[in-house]
């Protein structure tokens, strides 16, 4: 039985792919071996939304060909589709392919396998107008699946350099969503996260259809509990968006919506396509929709000309919101982008100075949004204890409003919805006790 290694570097969506293309490989016979073991293809799945990301993949690289000369080492992700050449100069590199086509690799592999010459396989993602179908049925030992919905994104932020690797936004058919949501209910899962590259962006490519109406049709699949979205701008939360959230009884109280700066004239050098005070009336409106809500964000520190001024200007906004946690992250120059080129480059002391502090923001803010809830019932569902994250005799697992919940109780909890009563709260993790668990439901099947 012919055997396949698979490492992936950045973010959900590349997770994603690489289950969908593991996916491919079950169905034509290979087994899946750990990265460090000796495998017939080793398949990497990059990063190149940072130069590290850039560097890190050709590590893992090269670390792949060390270990097997003999295996094909094949490339794909983002790093791959921007960089093509680069990687193939890497010597026993066999194949590189981008962020489409992957439902050829099969083919690609066994050609490889008969001519042994490498192939760049790389084309032009800036022409592709369509959602490249991949599904994954079910996902190794998750509680929650992730189902992709969109790719590519049309923004253009002068800090990003993901379009060039991602291509245009397209849309996931909504039938085919809608197919995928059932399949993965009927593999036994209770909660679905929907995402995509620029997730709320689902429908720009369509005729009077927008994400608000998927998620709409999704409310109605039934022995599907909970629905959350990975991301979304805050200007993609329109009133019918809002309609939705009001009547939704699925729909998580937890957005993600990146802020990235709270200084109007950073945003403006960004190239994001909001005011601070459009963000602030739109997390309001949210707030109306679904009281208690939970709003996590993205912020980026030390972009290029961010004054002590307007790092102040930020992080009053940001305490004003009081989101219920931030992602900090230090500008990095990303080579090709516009910002990479502007002057006024923030020195790296005085960035790390504001990350530590912003991070310290977050943790009050994530304690006070948590102590909130001392005494209320949620509905948790337990999620595996891979890296002993909880002590003996406890699981944990998170709340609709993506509270993490550690309680007492066995393991055949795992993928069951609990109903647990929250006793203590914590920046990071809160505590509970089980009142009782709502279905007593298979969980969902590990494949």
């Amino acid at each position: 039985m012919p055997s396949v290694a698979f490492y992936t570097l950045g973010c959900k969506v590349n997770f994603y792919d690489t289950e969908a293309i593991w996916q491919l490989f079950k169905k034509d016979g290979y087994e899946q071996v750990e990265f460090d073991q000796t495998a017939d293809v080793y398949l990497i799945n990059t990063c190149t939304v940072t130069n590290t990301g850039d560097k890190k993949s050709r590590q893992i690289i090269r670390r792949a060909v060390r270990r097997n000369p003999n295996a094909i080492v094949a490339v794909t992700g983002c790093y791959a589709q921007t960089s093509a050449a680069e990687i193939l100069e890497i010597p026993g590199v066999d194949l590189v392919i981008g962020t489409q086509d992957r439902e050829k690799i099969l083919p690609l592999v066994d050609e490889i396998k008969a001519k042994r010459e490498p192939i760049n396989a790389v084309r032009n993602i800036m022409k592709t107008r369509t959602f490249e179908e991949l599904d994954v049925p079910s996902f190794n030992g998750h509680t929650r699946a992730f189902l992709k919905i969109q790719e590519g994104c049309n923004n253009f932020c002068t800090f990003c350099i993901i379009p060039w690797s991602r291509g245009l936004s397209r849309s996931r058919e909504p039938q085919s969503v809608l197919a995928q949501a059932r399949q993965l209910v009927a593999a036994g899962y209770k909660e679905i996260v929907l995402t995509g590259i620029h997730t709320g962006g689902y429908g720009d490519d369509m005729d009077n259809y927008r994400l608000s109406d998927l998620m709409a049709e999704l409310d109605k699949v039934e022995g599907l509990e909970r629905i959350r979205i990975s991301s979304i701008e805050a200007s993609q939360i329109d009133d019918k968006m809002l309609e939705v959230l009001k009547r939704s009884t699925k729909m998580c109280r937890h957005f993600h919506i990146p802020l990235q700066a709270g200084d109007d004239s950073v945003l403006k050098r960004m190239r994001r396509k909001y005011t601070t005070a459009e963000f602030a009336e739109k997390i309001a409106r949210i707030r109306e929709a679904m009281p208690d809500v939970a709003i996590t964000t993205d912020v980026i520190v030390g972009f290029p000309g961010e004054t002590d001024e307007m790092y102040q200007n930020g992080y009053d906004f940001m305490q004003q919101i009081g989101f219920s946690e931030m992602h900090v992250f230090p500008y990095s120059q990303r080579t090709g982008t516009p910002a990479a080129r502007m002057d006024d480059q923030v020195d790296e002391e005085i960035k790390n100075a504001r990350v530590h502090e912003l991070i310290e923001l977050s943790e009050k803010m994530q304690l006070a949004y948590a102590q909130k809830f001392i005494g209320e019932v949620v509905d948790v569902i337990p999620e595996k204890n891979e890296k002993g994250t909880y002590p003996q005799g406890f699981v944990g697992g998170h709340s609709d409003n993506y509270l993490t919940i550690v309680f007492e109780g066995s393991q055949e909890l795992q993928g069951q919805l609990c109903r647990v009563k929250i006793t203590e709260a914590g920046a990071n993790e809160c505590r509970g006790q089980l009142l009782r668990v709502l279905d007593e439901v298979r969980t969902p099947s590990v494949s």
